[in-house]
């Protein structure tokens, strides 16, 4: 089994293949599983490519596998989403507050978490070591959240905003450690294909975490202080109730047979591997959330950081499906993409003058936020590509041009962009959005490139070789 990496991961326990329909030549060929690499599927499937109706049964096949993973990645990301909703309509400075608190603890935490866990699909004693790392990675960053007013102060930010986010941050502290076992779970049962219970668990958290924001926002004198509060008690549910069902249920026996203190060798190992891949990976993320940031240093920050985190709120939540179609065929990952992003811009226009009432009850930030979804609409449309062939060229082995071009994109163009455009031009909040486009735009000029310049009947061959000796690894294990 492949990692992010492309290097062979230690556990021998392989996802089960997908049994093939129809009488297919290539039967055997494609193991199509969550828990293998991008590069064995996409290579494996490029020699199928031509044929419309293996796109047609690729999609299919791969959807009712995906479908599940992109609900439950979307229900663990809009807990965070609906705390924000619901301080919204305390007023602006409180939106403000938990919008750039939120911003910070993604950039500072959230995302450290999440993708390091995300590199490692490990079994048993392999998933303790990663929650020990992730534990131990969370004091530090638990530390700097609590400074998080000084340091916003420090670089800048608006005084009244930076003290409301330093408080909501504070109150997420528990949240965090919560947050990097609950990464370590989801990776655990995704390997094995476990994929309806955490489905089902994820929804759970969220239909209680309406009822407690309410509680503690509406009902008590918490204010935002309630909706962090909220955000934590919720990701700690979460935890428990994966962790139940791990503990209990048989089809995780034979790969979780309780703590050991094997988790606790090697571990220098598993961060050489983790910390680089988990850095670039976080790149991209950190550009989308540095914009929030930024925007608190315009003339009027308190609307700016509402309204530029409503859009990024939009923009993660209806493009957390992206990755997930990575893992089709490249045709067919290209067809959905399209498909998917022609939708989503369609639906984000058609809602644009209602839409930031969800989050605000203040005209002047519903106004902005119409004026922004059009710039909106026009990102998610070329993130949509952009994760696509990204997820081609890592399919291909070429992580490293990949984390480059993410960096070059991003770092080069897309970040001093916006500042150009915010604070040369005077653009404003749209502006810093503009500056993302521009990093796309690139990104995805430079990675078609990339895609014309591959001889997929290479890597074909590649992937027929690679399907046999997983054969016949799979016959001695």
């Amino acid at each position: 089994m492949r990692g992010e990496g492309g290097g062979l991961d230690s556990s021998p326990l392989f996802p089960t293949p997908i049994p093939e329909s129809g009488g297919s030549s290539c039967r055997g060929a494609v193991v199509v599983a969550v828990g293998r690499g991008e590069k064995d599927l996409f290579c494996s499937l490029c020699s199928r490519s031509d044929d419309a109706g293996g796109i047609l049964a690729e999609v299919r096949r791969q959807l009712w596998l995906a479908g599940p993973l992109i609900a439950v990645s979307l229900l663990h990301y809009s807990i965070q989403v609906i705390s924000v909703m619901f301080v919204g309509h305390l007023g602006e400075l409180p939106l403000s507050g938990a919008s750039m608190a939120t911003s910070f603890a993604n950039v500072t935490g959230f995302s450290v978490l999440g993708y390091g866990a995300k590199q490692y699909h490990m079994l048993g004693i392999h998933i303790q070591r990663a929650m020990l790392v992730l534990l131990l990675a969370s004091i530090p960053l638990a530390f700097i959240w609590a400074y998080t007013s000084q340091i916003l102060m420090a670089v800048g930010q608006n005084p009244e905003i930076s003290m409301e986010a330093g408080l909501y941050a504070c109150l997420l502290i528990p949240g965090l450690f919560a947050y990097g076992l609950l990464q370590c779970y989801v990776r655990f049962l995704q390997t094995q294909n476990i994929v309806f219970p955490m489905l089902l668990t994820s929804g759970i958290t969220v239909l209680l975490h309406i009822i407690v924001c309410w509680i503690l926002v509406y009902n008590s004198d918490l204010g935002n202080k309630g909706a962090a509060m909220a955000t934590t008690i919720s990701y700690w549910i979460n935890v428990l109730l994966l962790a139940t069902y791990v503990k209990f249920s048989q089809a995780c026996k034979k790969t979780w047979t309780g703590l050991s203190v094997e988790a606790l060798h090697d571990i220098l190992n598993f961060l050489r591997l983790a910390v680089p891949s988990a850095f670039m990976t976080c790149l991209e993320y950190w550009s989308f959330e540095m914009v929030v940031l930024l925007s608190g240093l315009l003339p009027n920050p308190k609307l700016e950081t509402s309204v530029l985190s409503i859009s990024i709120r939009v923009s993660n939540e209806l493009g957390a499906g992206n990755p997930q179609a990575a893992r089709l065929s490249v045709y067919a990952a290209l067809i959905m993409a399209i498909t998917e992003g022609l939708m989503v811009a369609l639906i984000t226009i058609l809602v644009r003058h209602v839409w930031g009432y969800l989050y605000s009850n203040e005209e002047e930030v519903a106004k902005y936020v119409s004026v922004m979804m059009p710039i909106l609409a026009t990102s998610d449309f070329m993130d949509g590509i952009q994760c696509t062939l990204s997820g081609a060229a890592r399919g291909c082995g070429l992580q490293k041009i990949c984390s480059l071009v993410n960096l070059g994109a991003y770092y080069v163009v897309g970040i001093p962009s916006a500042i150009l455009f915010a604070f040369v031009l005077h653009v404003g909040g749209k502006g810093l959005w503009m500056g993302i486009i521009c990093a796309l735009i690139v990104q995805v000029s430079i990675l078609i490139a990339m895609m014309l310049c591959i001889d997929w009947n290479q890597e074909a061959r590649k992937a027929k070789n690679r399907a046999y000796n997983f054969a016949i690894t799979a016959e001695a294990i």
